[in-house]
C-alpha cells in the first residue's frame, strides 16, 4: 500500500485520508499542526477518547455535533453536569452515545480544571512531554513502520490516568500528540511531509 496518495485534486496525501473531502481538509489544515491551546487540546484529547474503537473519519464527521452537546468543549460547563446532563447526551444522536465514555469527559472535565489551577496552563502541561517542540518522526515508507505508541505517549498516559483522566492509553495519548502537532508523522510522500 502507497503510504502517500494522490487525490483527485493532484496533491498527495497521507494514506488515511484519501477520497473524503471532509478528511482530506483535515489532513491539510489541521492534523500535526500545534495547537497550543488549553481548550482546543482539551477538546481534541476529548474527541479521541470518543474515538477509541471507532474511526477518525467517524469522529470527524460527528465534530460540530459534539461541539453543540458538549457546549463547545467549555471544560467548566462540562465538569458540573450532572444526570440530567448525562441523559441529554445519551439521548443525543448526533454523538457517541458510550456512557462510559460520556461519563469520562465529565471526569476529564474536572481533572483538566485541576492541572490548568495547579500549573496554569493545559497546553504548557502537555507539551512537557515533548520538551515543548514538535518531534519530528522519520518518515514511514512502509505501514509496518508505523508507531501507535512511543516513550512520550507512554509518559503523558500514565500522568494523565494518574491525575484522573479516563480514556487516555498511550495509542489514544499518541494518536492525539499526532493531531495536536506534538508529534510530525506526515508520511514519505505526502506533500506536508517536509
Amino acid at each position: 500500500m502507497e503510504l502517500a496518495v494522490v487525490g483527485a485534486d493532484g496533491i498527495a496525501r497521507c494514506w488515511w485520508c484519501a477520497g473524503d473531502p471532509i478528511y482530506e481538509a483535515y489532513h491539510d489544515q489541521e492534523w500535526g499542526r500545534p495547537i497550543r491551546d488549553d481548550q482546543q487540546l482539551f477538546a481534541l484529547l476529548m474527541l479521541e477518547g470518543f474515538q477509541a474503537g471507532l474511526s477518525w473519519r467517524t469522529i470527524l464527521h460527528r465534530r460540530a455535533s459534539f461541539a453543540r452537546a458538549f457546549a463547545n468543549w467549555d471544560p467548566e460547563i462540562i465538569a458540573a453536569y450532572g444526570a440530567v446532563d448525562i441523559e441529554r447526551l445519551m439521548n443525543d444522536p448526533g454523538i457517541i452515545r458510550n456512557r462510559l465514555k460520556v461519563n469520562g469527559t465529565v471526569r476529564n472535565a474536572q481533572a483538566y480544571l485541576q492541572i490548568r489551577a495547579e500549573t496554569g496552563s493545559f497546553a504548557d502541561y502537555i507539551w512537557t512531554f515533548v520538551n515543548g517542540q514538535t518531534i519530528t518522526r522519520p518518515r514511514i515508507a512502509r505501514m509496518d513502520e508505523g508507531l501507535s505508541t512511543t516513550p512520550e505517549s507512554d509518559a503523558m498516559a500514565k500522568a494523565l490516568k494518574k491525575r484522573g483522566f479516563t480514556f487516555v492509553g498511550s495509542t489514544i495519548c499518541y494518536a492525539f500528540m499526532q493531531s495536536a502537532g506534538l508529534v510530525d508523522d506526515h508520511a514519505q510522500g505526502c506533500h506536508l511531509a517536509l
